[in-house]
């Protein structure tokens, strides 16, 4: 496993160091992740996809005749 250093300025390494503890992580570990899927080539596109994907697979039933009418939609009272 190779070490590196990144320098950045102070108000996005504290930034940072707020996002990573918001996930329970690291600011190491937010820069890895962010590495490996760099270097995976799953561009947002690909991350999409998969996201589709769960998405599709968490809903278990859609029917078109469920869907609101039009003014209830923007709630719009008539």
């Amino acid at each position: 496993m190779k070490n590196i250093t990144v320098s950045v300025d102070e108000a996005v390494y504290r930034r940072a160091r707020i996002k990573a503890a918001e996930q329970d992580t690291s600011v190491s570990a937010l820069v890895k992740r962010f590495l490996v899927e760099l270097a995976s080539d799953q561009g947002s596109a690909d991350q999409l996809v998969r996201e589709e994907r769960a998405l599709r697979e968490r809903i278990r039933e859609f029917r078109a005749a469920d869907r609101l009418p039009r003014d209830k939609l923007h709630d719009r009272r008539g």
